[in-house]
């Protein structure tokens, strides 16, 4: 199994928080790596991350988190309870896709090169969609039924694992995280575990200087 990623990629830092949390063997390939137009080949789609299964494949973190939850599946990344499950999945697609999708390079880059926004237009941007979002997911953790030391249970998984990479983005975007006190408690617990330290990008062997 060989993740396809590069050190400052949140999505591909979900999946190496989940590799690492579900104890799966694994092989960090940086696309830098590669031969010129290689990952083009391997994976159309030209994303990050991707996970090669024997030459097959998948592309986008939500459906390799997928496969690896349904072919390993102990330890879970997703609750027990059903409804709780459910309300994990939504807290991380909201990050996933109405946060991050809305903030990454690329689209900060046709912000500029093809709308012609300058960077004040494009930090307004930016902080417009994060900042509604962490609102959302601050809200979110208080109204829990129950005040789990990680967003939905006594274990970091599916939420936590896309709580992390996105508060690092945003902290790289000059957004002020001062005011969440639940995402940032469970930030701490979570960055205390050796899974996240691990898929930290300071921990990645293509981290500059590194």
């Amino acid at each position: 199994m060989r993740l396809l990623s590069r050190w400052q990629n949140s999505a591909g830092e979900r999946v190496r928080i989940a590799l690492h949390l579900k104890g799966i063997p694994f092989t960090y390939a940086p696309v830098g790596s590669l031969a010129p137009g290689e990952y083009a080949r391997l994976n159309p789609q030209g994303l990050l991350p991707a996970l090669d299964i024997g030459g097959r494949i998948i592309a986008q973190s939500s459906a390799i988190l997928d496969y690896l939850e349904e072919t390993y599946p102990q330890p879970s990344l997703l609750p027990a309870d059903p409804v709780v499950r459910a309300e994990a999945r939504a807290f991380a697609a909201h990050i996933a896709s109405e946060m991050h999708a809305l903030s990454v390079q690329r689209v900060r880059r046709f912000l500029q090169s093809d709308l012609g926004a300058d960077d004040d237009k494009i930090a307004t941007w930016v902080n417009h969609w994060l900042v509604l979002g962490l609102n959302a997911l601050e809200e979110t953790l208080l109204r829990r039924p129950a005040q789990w030391p990680f967003c939905f249970g006594a274990e970091p998984g599916w939420a936590d694992l896309h709580l992390v990479p996105q508060l690092s983005a945003a902290r790289r975007l000059g957004i002020d995280l001062s005011g969440y006190a639940q995402l940032l408690a469970t930030e701490e617990r979570c960055i205390e575990r050796e899974a996240f330290r691990l898929a930290r990008p300071e921990a990645q062997v293509d981290f500059p200087n590194s």
